[in-house]
């Protein structure tokens, strides 16, 4: 035994430790104890906000992502709302390509009519004419042969043959009498005249 456990002679009364060194040793693994706790504390305060930062980095990470998916999924809509625009305009000028080409064969054939309903009226006006220009020659052979001038009547028989008018004068008398029509009354003309 130590001095320091040892009872004191004297009294006969046992002394009680001196707890330095153990009160020493006692604080010192308080101490330690309290660093650790302190220290593990920290740890967890270290990892708690590390894992705080990294679910924010996460969210973060997600949300941008998630705009982008939505801006793409937008610009994929704005596409297909364009593309769509374009095929509904497509339609419509293939409509009117159609309608067009339509209005084209309607004008193209109208003008076909015109250009034979032109002709038509042409060899119509040429006929008439010629026959104006018959009928002329006709009045004169007729007048001629009334008034007895028979050698006149061989002439104008004659160039009209050569003209070639005679065969442009009607065949059908016109004037609602009973009458002969003009080249009835050429070929009787001409059959008395001509021998």
């Amino acid at each position: 035994m130590t001095d320091e456990t040892r009872p004191s002679q004297s009294t006969g009364e046992i002394q009680t430790p001196i707890p330095d060194a153990e009160a020493r040793r006692a604080a010192r693994r308080a101490s330690q104890q309290r660093r650790r706790r302190n220290s593990v504390f920290q740890y967890i305060a270290i990892l708690f906000m590390a894992a705080f930062v990294l679910l924010l980095y996460t969210f973060m990470m997600e949300r941008r992502q998630s705009q982008q998916q939505i801006d793409d999924l937008k610009q994929s809509a704005s596409a297909y709302q364009t593309l769509q625009g374009f095929i509904s305009e497509n339609t419509q000028l293939k409509q009117q390509v159609q309608d067009l080409k339509r209005t084209r064969e309607s004008l193209e054939s109208q003008l076909k009519e015109a250009v034979s309903a032109q002709q038509t009226a042409s060899e119509d006006l040429a006929a008439s004419e010629k026959t104006t220009e018959a009928l002329s020659w006709f009045w004169e052979l007729n007048d001629a042969y009334v008034r007895g001038r028979f050698n006149q009547c061989r002439e104008l028989i004659t160039a009209m043959e050569e003209v070639g008018v005679a065969q442009f004068l009607p065949e059908e008398n016109i004037t609602g009498t009973e009458h002969l029509s003009p080249a009835a009354r050429y070929e009787e003309i001409r059959n008395r005249v001509i021998k």
